[in-house]
């Protein structure tokens, strides 16, 4: 059984490139999106999985209400500032969920019929492994949005 602590360690992993990368696109590239059709924004990708974070987390593990808008997380646009500022106060809330957390049991809140049946659906752990998965695939995909967008703004320069 994976602690709390190394749970949460792996979750910042990802919520820490995520937020290096959006501050080292500034405000007008982190909302950009590529041309390809249904792409997201970095700014839209980070607010997807705080969404992520705070439905699967808040609502289905901890349950609490959710009124989550999940389409419009993908259009989501703004100041870099003050999204760090929203990730840093979802991470804080996040570790309090997990503390709280009986792996085993089934959550307080369903995530759906879809995925009631399911891991993510069935146990709380399952659900807090649902949101690392989530977060890793979509760093993923901001990893590669951050590369296209610099290889075509010539004004920045990554430094690795």
């Amino acid at each position: 059984m994976i602690s709390d602590d190394d749970y949460l360690y792996f979750i910042d992993e990802q919520l820490d490139a995520m937020v290096a990368m959006v501050e080292e696109l500034g405000d007008h590239l982190a909302n950009t999106s590529l041309e390809a059709v249904g792409s997201n924004s970095p700014y839209a990708i980070l607010t997807h999985c705080l969404g992520v974070i705070e439905f699967w987390g808040g609502h289905v593990v901890a349950g609490r209400p959710s009124d989550r808008d999940r389409a419009a997380e993908f259009t989501a646009s703004g100041p870099v500032a003050p999204l760090v500022a929203r990730t840093r106060r979802t991470r804080q809330q996040l570790a309090r969920d997990v503390r709280g957390a009986v792996a085993a049991d089934p959550p307080p809140n369903s995530s759906g019929p879809e995925t009631a049946k399911l891991p993510i659906g069935s146990t709380q752990g399952g659900a807090l492994i649902h949101i690392h998965e989530d977060l890793a695939r979509h760093r993923g995909q901001m990893d590669i949005t951050r590369d296209l967008l610099l290889m075509r703004d010539p004004r920045h320069e990554r430094s690795e």
